[in-house]
Order: structure tokens, then sequence, then C-alpha cells
């Protein structure tokens, strides 16, 4: 009976706290609805910090950033697609020579290159069975 009085009386002073507490906090008015959704707002969703990762994109999108590679058309015989040669050197970690590397790529044609011009290509879904990446600009038109 005496601890039962005890909780009673913790209660009730709680109670008499929170009272006080609230007394000296400046209400929002009923016309200032901003600071009742604000209220709302935290009570309904908490915040979370944004972390983003190195390979997320800078602009916020959550993705990724693609792949580029910058080579020459090399065969445009197909309908809406190019073959792309890249090009790129690198050291031979033994010898220490430099080598050519060479790899073609299948790419996607909208843009309308042919063989010899210089393009920008990026990496996109798979677009059939050996089509992986896109046109997305001429970079130098081929001499002829």
């Amino acid at each position: 009976m005496a601890e039962k009085k005890k909780k009673d009386e913790a209660v009730e002073e709680a109670a008499a706290e929170n009272a006080q507490t609230a007394d000296t906090q400046p209400e929002a008015e009923a016309g200032d609805e901003s600071a009742a959704k604000k209220s709302e707002a935290k009570k309904s969703k908490p915040e979370t910090p944004a972390v983003q990762s190195e390979s997320t994109a800078s602009d916020g999108s959550g993705r990724s950033k693609r792949a580029e590679k910058v080579g020459v058309v090399f065969s445009d015989k197909m309908t809406k697609t190019v073959v792309v040669r890249v090009d790129r050197t690198l050291k031979h970690p033994m010898y220490r020579k430099y080598m050519k590397k060479r790899k073609k790529f299948m790419a996607h044609n909208e843009m309308g290159a042919s063989e010899g011009d210089k393009v920008r290509i990026v990496e996109t879904r798979p677009l059939s069975a050996k089509k992986r990446w896109r046109v997305v600009e001429i970079i130098q038109k081929a001499q002829k």
C-alpha cells in the first residue's frame, strides 16, 4: 500500500513538472499553421543525415557515375550500331615499357556517327546481346 502511494506521488510530481514546462514554452497561435506543420513533421518522420558514398553522383540522384570512353568508330555497317575502338596505353609492370591496348565496343548510334569519327561513348543497360554502350557525342568528324 505504501509503495502504491509513493508511485502515485511520483506520477503527480512528473505531471506537475510537465505542466510548468508547458506554461514556460511559447505556444503556437491558432492562426500560425506553419509552426503546427513543423511540429507534426518532426513527429511523423525522424531526420536522418544524408550520407553519400564515393560511388554515388554528387547531384544527389543516388546513381553512380556511368563509365565514359573516347574512341574511334571502327565500323558503321550495322543499322543504329557502331563498333568503337578504344586505344589506351599502359606501362608493363615488370619491364616498364609502354604498351598499346585496344578494345572494341559495340555502341548504339542515334547521333549518326560514321567510320573514322572520334566519339564519346557511355555505359548503359544491355540493349542487345553484345551492345552495352551508346554514343553520346561526336567529338571530331572524320576527314574525307
